[in-house]
This record gives structure tokens, sequence and C-alpha cells, in this order.
């Protein structure tokens, strides 16, 4: 038997191909391998550019129609179109927020003002932040404090946000609040839209162990925001949170499993170049997590014809999904320990023996791999009582 996509498929995949090769700047092209840790923004023109140019030409969300950044693909095709980026290793956005949280959260739950700002999150002429996380509510989102109180025609919100990416550059946050504090936590929860130049928002910086500074702590005192900057219904907040997440994984699983097998081909290149590949513990430990990345990308698969022809398990996608987080930003961990491992004294400098990786930095940045839209305890937490169907602890 031979498994292969529709005519009609393949001349979406020739079409893409057309288009990155036309219209993809190198910067996109050697971002992943080579980022440029120096920069002076999280949010380079180039990438600005290209985000841009992609939504100009239908290929940002291929499934929205043309108006949204698309052009009306079917499912089938949006996963070809995640597998060619991946298999050249091109992102589509620095900023993942507006395309793939904002964007989908304004067009489901906005009213028609707030529909009407989607085009430019997905496009990337506003740049936005996600208030989820807080010193004492991380991956625990129903824990959060930060308050929102109705005072006539706005709402003053007092709190803490923290690990908020691009908070630095955004203009705009999707913030989460408290607006109930006397029902059940995940009952009075609700969303605001918050322009960042308002009066008592504070962004402080958070720097990397690797150098740039993509996290911030956002302080918010007694902040104004107009009650019509609502998105959905009050104390409803959960309801979008919940959607929110989906978002963020439903197609990370792609990029994800695809960095995991261009590592394992990068380790054998490693074993080789280093005249290691005979080494009988060596040979089988890469071929052990050879195996384990090829089944998650079969995995991967599974999970997508799932989704595609029946309905979600109710944890925000297909049940192998919710796995996939987990388990290819744990194996990713390990893939680079791996390569540093195998340069031996060179895997902890930035270079030499003819290494052109900097395993090292890869190594430290996966940790946020673990922790980013839920951290690997949480993960392990929604497969075991909404997967698995476990009770809860005592």
């Amino acid at each position: 038997m031979q498994l292969s996509w529709s005519a009609e498929d393949e001349a979406f995949r020739a079409a893409l191909a057309r288009f990155l090769e036309e219209h993809c700047p190198p910067e996109a092209r050697e971002y992943t391998r080579h980022p440029d840790v120096d920069a002076p923004s999280i949010l380079p023109e180039w990438a600005r550019e290209w985000q841009a140019t992609l939504f100009d030409h239908g290929w940002m969300v291929p499934g929205y129609p043309p108006e949204l950044g698309g052009r009306n693909a079917t499912p089938v095709q949006t996963l070809i179109y995640l597998e060619e980026l991946a298999a050249r290793d091109i992102p589509r956005s620095l900023h993942f927020p507006g395309y793939a949280i904002v964007g989908p959260s304004l067009l489901e739950f906005g009213n028609a003002d707030q529909r009407a700002m989607a085009p430019a999150a997905i496009r990337g002429d506003t740049v936005w932040c996600i208030g989820m996380s807080e010193p004492n509510a991380g991956s625990d989102l129903a824990g959060l404090q930060t308050r929102a109180a109705l005072d006539g025609d706005d709402f003053v919100v007092n709190g803490q946000k923290v690990w908020t990416s691009y908070a630095m550059v955004a203009d705009k946050c999707m913030c989460y609040v408290r607006t109930n504090p006397d029902v059940p936590k995940h009952k009075g929860i609700s969303v605001l839209i918050v322009d960042v130049d308002t009066p008592g928002i504070d962004v402080r910086p958070i720097r990397h162990i690797t150098g740039p500074a993509e996290f911030a702590e956002v302080f918010f005192t007694d902040v104004r925001v107009p009650r019509a900057n609502l998105l959905g219904e009050l104390d409803a907040g959960w309801r979008i949170t919940t959607g929110s997440l989906a978002h963020e994984r439903g197609g990370l699983w792609v990029g994800g499993v695809a960095r995991c097998r261009a590592t394992v081909d990068e380790l054998v290149e490693v074993a080789q170049r280093r005249g290691l590949e005979t080494d009988p513990g060596i040979r089988r430990d890469i071929a052990a997590v050879y195996e384990e990345a090829t089944s998650l990308w079969a995995l991967g698969h599974k999970g997508f014809a799932a989704l595609s022809s029946g309905p979600s398990d109710g944890a925000g996608g297909a049940p192998e999904h919710s796995y996939m987080k987990l388990a290819y930003s744990e194996l990713l961990r390990g893939l680079f320990e791996m390569g540093m491992e195998l340069e031996g004294p060179f895997g902890a400098v930035t270079g030499g023996d003819g290494a052109d990786m900097v395993w090292w930095r890869r190594f430290f940045a996966s940790f946020a791999g673990t922790i980013a839209g839920g951290t690997s305890e949480i993960q392990r937490n929604i497969i075991a009582q909404r997967v698995l169907g476990l009770p809860r602890g005592a």
C-alpha cells in the first residue's frame, strides 16, 4: 500500500515551496540554528516584515480566509504547511501570542469591535503579550490573584504578572484577572484587553541565563481599563483560558518534533566527526532517541487524524496532543545534553574542534521549553486526570 497526499494537496505544497523560495528572507532561514542572541530587539524588523509578507500572500494562517491572512486551506493542507516550514526550519513569526492566541480568541469571543482587531494581531502590526502567570499562580492559572474591580465604566486592576513574553515591546495585553473572589476559583476569572502604555503599568524585563531578555514582570497599580475592553462575558474567562491554551498547543507539536528529528541527525553528524560512530554505547543511545522522535512524529499524525474527524477530548485537543508538548520538550532537553556530551570538552564552550553548534546555549534554553505553555508537571496532571481519567491525589 502506498500512502500519499492528493494531487490538490501536492499542488498546495508546491505553491508554498515556490513562495518560500521567492520571499523568505535569509534571516528566517538561519534564525533557529543561529539565533542572534545579541539582537537589540526580540522582534527584529526582518521578522515583522516577514510576518506581514506571509499575511499579505495568504500564508500566515492558511486555514483562515484571505482577509485574515489565509487561503481557506483544508486541515490536511494546514498540516502540510506546518511540516514544510518545519522541514526548512523557517519560523513564520517571532511573535507567537498575536497570531496563535490573541487572534483566535478575539475571533471566537470578541464583539464586533474586538474581532476587528484580529487582522492586525495576526499580521503583527499590533504586538500583544499574554498576562497569565503570576508569582503564586504559574501553571495553576485558576489560582491567579490580580484583581479587577468595577468602578463606574472602568475596571481598576491591581496585581502582578510574571514570565510575560514580549511585554517590553507589546502594544496590548490580553490580561486574565479575578473579577469575583467569592466563587470557586475557576468561575471568577475575566479577560481584559489592556493598553500597555496605560498609567499604572510597570514592565520590568527578566534576563535569561543565556543573555537575552524575552520575559518580564508586569505590575498593575490602580490601572483603569474601560469596561468595553472586557473580552467575552464577565466572570467567564476560564472558557477563554482553555481556548487560549488549546490554540497555543494545537500546532506546536509539528515544529517541536521536527526540531527533535533534526537534532538527532545533528547528533549523528557530531558522532561521525569525532570518530565515535562505532562506539556501541553511543550507537545505542542515538538509536533510542531516533526511535523516540520517530514515534512522536507518528503519534502527532494520529492525534491530527483524530482531531480532524471528531470532537476533542475536552483537554484542549486530541488526547495524543496532550502528551506531545510534554514529550517533545523533555526529549529536546535530553538531545541537547547528549550533544554536549558527544562534543566532549568543547560541548561547554562556544565552538571549536570543527563544531558549528552552540550546544550549551541550546541546552540551557531547553529548560524554558519544559515550563512555557504549562510545566511538564502540570502536563502530567492533565494527562492523568483528563486523558487517563485517574482520580486526584488526596
